[in-house]
């Protein structure tokens, strides 16, 4: 009897110690600065278009951040003096969605000048943010590294006359070469005749001033993988999910800007374990070959065998409940705050 009441005890103030632990985990806090950067009204047209970056919910994410980090504060810049003072305080990580400034009409990468100064910060770097940004460039990448990818070429208004002097057959399917969130890609994206194909063109290049993307049109199901690299170890963990979207008014089921505006798609766990493993391969390899780090996300979508194919990438995902966040809590069941403390945790132990 008396040794049950030692044991019992016992597991009593094991249990007290665990309650204690777990009520004050974040109590000892990391003596490190985190600075969380942002910029001026990100919101403005011109910053999706331009490629900027993306919009973070920096009050979100001083609020978990601070849980962990003694010094953590939301710095904004305006202009190339703030971007200088940041550099001189050299905080222990920035934590940005910012891809580069435009001072004074001149183009000023963010990691550029992070790495100049060994200052620690989160996703890729400048090389890769570029090269996912050129789908020209990523797709050219994606065929050296031997990925499958729809077969594309890139195109201005004029340059093709006649139908017999595109490269490959209808359908097709017509985007800006450049640029984020759909924008551009609509109902009249997927063109079955050179007419239709001559006025997307056209529209692009008068909407956006940009090239158009030509590619074969993939007919099958579209997917996003998630890419996280584990703070612990630093193994990229794949994490897909199936992208279901309406028929819009012209049949096809396209991921386009209005879409996406309006919430419209559903994301749901990939449950076929043989689609999982092949898309978790292709999106590994893909961030590989275009020099990802960090975080990314890769665009997938299968033909009408349906084999899945690279469609382009994004190695600097919002941070917001979108694709990226919902790709980590289906797969891996992660919090939006677990997912911000991995992203930091890995930018400060891998740079």
């Amino acid at each position: 009897m008396i040794i049950k009441e030692i044991i019992d005890q016992k597991i009593k103030e094991k249990d007290a110690v665990l309650s204690f632990e777990k009520k004050n985990i974040f109590q000892i806090k990391i003596n490190k600065s985190i600075e969380i950067l942002v910029v001026h009204n990100p919101g403005e047209k011109n910053f999706h278009q331009d490629n900027v970056g993306i919009i973070l919910e920096e009050n979100k994410i001083l609020k978990i951040l601070s849980k962990r980090y003694t010094d953590v504060v939301i710095t904004e810049i305006n202009k190339r003096e703030d971007l200088d003072e940041l550099l001189k305080r050299k905080p222990d990580l920035v934590f940005s969605g910012v891809k580069y400034f435009n001072f004074n009409k001149k183009k000023i990468w963010l990691n550029d000048c992070l790495e100049l100064y060994d200052i620690p910060y989160i996703a890729s770097n400048r090389a890769a943010l570029d090269n996912e940004s050129d789908k020209d460039r990523a797709k050219k990448l994606i065929l050296k590294a031997k990925i499958k990818t729809a077969d594309f070429f890139v195109t201005n208004p004029g340059e093709h006359h006649s139908e017999t002097s595109i490269p490959i057959s209808f359908p097709l399917f017509v985007k800006p070469v450049r640029g984020g969130d759909s924008r551009g890609i609509d109902s009249n994206s997927v063109v079955y005749n050179f007419a239709s194909f001559k006025k997307k063109v056209l529209e692009i290049k008068h909407k956006f001033n940009l090239s158009s993307l030509v590619e074969t049109y993939l007919s099958g199901k579209e997917y996003s993988v998630g890419i996280l690299q584990d703070s612990t170890n630093g193994t990229l963990r794949a994490m897909p999910v199936e992208i279901i979207i309406k028929q819009n008014r012209n049949g096809h089921c396209i991921l386009d800007f209005n879409v996406k505006k309006d919430d419209e798609e559903k994301v749901i766990a990939v449950t076929d374990s043989k689609i999982f493993k092949r898309l978790s391969k292709l999106a590994k390899e893909s961030f590989k070959a275009l020099g990802g780090k960090s975080l990314g996300r890769i665009d997938v979508k299968m033909n009408h065998q349906g084999i899945p194919h690279f469609m382009e990438a994004n190695l600097m995902p919002g941070l917001r409940k979108g694709y990226f966040y919902r790709s980590c809590l289906l797969n891996l069941n992660m919090s939006y705050e677990d997912m911000i403390f991995n992203i930091a945790n890995t930018g400060l132990s891998s740079n």
